[in-house]
């Protein structure tokens, strides 16, 4: 019994490497509770529409080589105007956040009608950078979170935030332009490829 049970779970584990569909049961119902809304995230050869682990075969990619992907909220309105905030709470690690929140993209004016087809031209306030969690440091989060900008608001990085990406203080953005609760939002997991 000891041998089969430990066969079976070399073999799950094994299997995230290859597939999402299996990885899906090793999240935590914390992680994967955290997507809503159908909201896509496509990468050259990886469109991510739940919270998933990103395979082995995949991260070297994901870190290195792809720049941003695609996002798709088929439900976006045409006629108002969205906000993409891309986070890492686990920065350096998961269990030492000391600069949790790093902020790896910010785009705002997103219009409805070109995020629902998953053209995210817009308003770069902080450049997308690669998940590149640190070797020895485990499974980072990767949070995508998308909000219905109010009418009329123009929306800015203080001088501070300008400064450093790390430590960002996301919910006192949210706050400061009244976005309210995000439309969508969806996660992703991956560590350092060499890992």
């Amino acid at each position: 019994m000891h041998l089969f049970y430990t066969t079976f779970v070399l073999w799950v584990l094994s299997a995230c490497h290859m597939t999402t569909s299996t990885c899906d049961e090793l999240l935590s119902s914390e992680d994967a509770e955290f997507c809503k809304g159908k909201l896509k995230v496509i990468y050259p050869d990886l469109v991510v529409d739940k919270c998933m682990i990103v395979p082995q075969r995949i991260r070297e990619k994901i870190s290195k080589e792809w720049g941003p992907p695609q996002i798709q909220l088929p439900s976006a309105d045409e006629e108002k105007k969205y906000t993409l905030l891309m986070v890492d709470p686990d920065a350096p690690s998961r269990q030492k956040p000391s600069r949790a929140y790093w902020r790896h993209w910010l785009l705002v004016d997103i219009k409805g009608e070109a995020l629902q087809r998953g053209d995210v031209s817009a308003v770069e306030l902080s450049a997308y950078t690669r998940p590149t969690p640190p070797q020895g440091t485990g499974l980072h989060r990767y949070q995508f979170l998308i909000f219905e900008q109010p009418e009329g608001q123009s929306l800015s990085l203080s001088p501070q935030e300008n400064s450093s990406r790390g430590n960002w203080d996301p919910q006192a953005f949210v706050e400061r332009f009244g976005l309210a609760r995000p439309v969508a939002s969806l996660q992703l997991l991956t560590q350092n490829h060499k890992d």
